[in-house]
């Protein structure tokens, strides 16, 4: 019998799942604390070893260190960097700034401050505008920011940009345009680019552990392999879905939707473009670090805030009321979108009244807080969202998401029956 042992090694805990990957079966899972302040190998190979030791195939993501930082450079704030902030979140990244126009000195120490570990480069269509592009590269080029770069703009002006970058030493990766036409958002290209960077630049840079063995095993970040296995559960039951999952640093949300071909190419299509496969990432909201930021938020959404004037020791019914709000707010802002800059228009919302499936997932929810924080997220009747007409709702008990997203390019079949035990 032939088994995988699939690892995501978090910013907290690192946990492993056994899989055979003849039947796609769950054959044993674990978890273990990070050891982040150490070497993450430490938990990593605890966490297998729990699990049951070695297994003919080994999968690992990693959202460790702070996962993966992005920063937007692009060309309109409403156009070509909006549809480079949807790609960045879609990739797995923290999307930490989002700059637009002719990049000048202020922009640059702006950027600088936000600490990217990536710099995402777009703006103008395909033959439209190429001077910002080439304006902005060589920004970055003079910078001394050498931050690994991914170019993703107008076609006729990606060669020169990547020259400019690459004659100052700055790594490079040219990918095609993330909005070739208006309204038509290509995702796949600077997502696997992304990913390309994340694994060569990032995961050594977080000197998280001191060889080369944890960043030869690292085969995404944790959100991109999410979202993959999201993907794939949209795709097995022919539904929309609905993934909150509350961590203790931050809390992702992931939707999948059925395409609408009257929102893709008629009148009301988004200028940005429509990713149908999408995430948002609350770097505020968490059930650890992020606490005093639920309780900031909750103010700012005018909902009641757990009490943690005492500090944090852990207490069960002070963290799930913690992941109930972070949880609620997320999807409030998931769902309503965002403003690319003040006094503009909230742009990338999603409407969710079709979503059949929502899936809760993060270590309160797995240990019995669930259905708690499920009911207050498909409870919430004054966040400015509306909520889907006809749901089931389940917690990820065995974390087989993120498992079947690493599985599912070289496993598809296993990957399916993973999510499909959901």
């Amino acid at each position: 019998m032939s088994e995988a042992v699939c690892v995501d090694v978090g910013s907290t805990y690192t946990k492993a799942l056994r899989v055979d990957l003849g039947s796609g079966r769950v054959l044993a899972r674990s978890e273990a604390p990070t050891t982040s302040t150490s070497d993450v190998l430490h938990g990593l190979d605890a966490a297998v070893e729990a699990a049951g030791g070695a297994a003919d195939e080994l999968f690992v993501c990693s959202s460790a260190g702070g996962g993966l930082r992005l920063a937007v450079v692009g060309y309109e704030s409403l156009v070509t960097a909006e549809a480079g902030h949807r790609v960045g979140l879609s990739a797995g990244a923290q999307v930490v700034h989002v700059a637009a126009g002719l990049l000048d000195g202020k922009a640059i120490a702006a950027l600088r401050a936000a600490r990217p570990d990536v710099i995402l480069l777009v703006g103008g269509t395909d033959g439209g505008d190429e001077e910002t592009l080439r304006h902005n590269a060589g920004r970055l080029a003079t910078s001394r920011m050498r931050v690994p770069v991914v170019v993703a703009g107008n076609a006729d002006a990606r060669p020169d940009a990547a020259r400019v970058l690459t004659e100052r030493g700055v790594p490079v990766v040219v990918t095609g345009n993330v909005l070739p036409r208006i309204g038509v958002l290509d995702a796949l290209p600077a997502r696997a680019a992304i990913r390309e960077m994340f694994l060569r630049h990032v995961i050594g840079g977080k000197r998280l552990s001191k060889g080369r063995r944890f960043a030869s095993l690292v085969r995404c970040a944790t959100p991109d392999a999410v979202l993959a296995g999201v993907s794939l559960l949209a795709d097995e039951t022919a539904a929309g879905v609905l993934v909150v999952d509350v961590g203790g640093a931050t809390t992702d949300v992931y939707s999948a939707l059925v395409p609408d071909g009257e929102l893709e190419h008629g009148p009301q299509r988004d200028v940005a473009g429509t990713l149908w496969r999408s995430r948002t990432v609350e770097g505020d909201l968490g059930v650890g670090v992020g606490a005093a930021g639920v309780v900031a938020a909750a103010a700012t959404e005018k909902l009641p805030g757990p009490d943690i004037s005492g500090g944090r020791p852990y207490d069960v019914a002070v963290d799930r009321a913690l992941a109930s709000t972070a949880a609620m707010i997320a999807l409030r802002r998931h769902a309503r979108g965002h403003s690319p800059g003040p006094g503009l228009p909230r742009t990338g919302g999603r409407d969710l009244r079709d979503v059949r499936l929502v899936v809760g997932s993060g270590g309160v929810l797995r240990h019995g807080g669930g259905q708690a924080v499920l009911d207050a997220v498909l409870g919430d009747t004054a966040g400015g969202w509306a909520a889907p007409r006809q749901v089931r709702r389940v917690v990820d008990t065995r974390y087989v998401l993120a498992a079947a997203g690493m599985l599912a390019e070289d496993h598809p079949a296993v990957a399916a029956a993973l999510v499909n035990s959901l």
